[in-house]
């Protein structure tokens, strides 16, 4: 039960980030980032975006009986955090003048969480069959 309502929280905490995030980038950033940095932080927003959705549609539709459910939404919340937020640090502060150096590196591996993630759900749909 505890790892559904994590699942559905922190869904709706990543689409309610987003939006705010989204405007903030459309509205208050556009004239501070080059237009590279924009795409930069459009694209942490997108992915952020994406994966909030499906947190929400699996909070719904797993039971989390399965240890490989609890992996797949992990692998989403962490991947999510490790490769947006990584994204939204080293944008601002490089507008700021002080780039956070230390994040390049945080991005991929949050990417390859999302990328593992979707491999253990795209098997979860096909193991029954094996």
């Amino acid at each position: 039960m505890e790892t559904i309502l994590l699942t559905q929280f922190i869904g709706g905490l990543f689409g309610l980030l987003a939006v705010i995030f989204g405007a903030f980038g459309a509205h208050a950033l556009k004239k501070k980032l080059a237009p590279d940095q924009l795409q930069s932080f459009e694209t942490g927003v997108r992915y952020q975006m994406y994966h909030a959705i499906i947190l929400v549609v699996l909070g719904y539709n797993f039971g989390f009986e399965q240890a490989m459910e609890r992996y797949i939404v992990y692998c989403f919340i962490l991947g999510t955090f490790l490769f947006s937020f990584s994204i939204y640090g080293l944008c601002l502060s490089t507008a700021n003048g002080k780039k956070l150096r230390f994040l390049g590196p945080i991005t991929p591996i949050g990417g390859l969480l999302l990328v593992i993630g979707w491999a253990l759900l795209l098997y979860s749909f096909i193991a029954p069959m094996l």
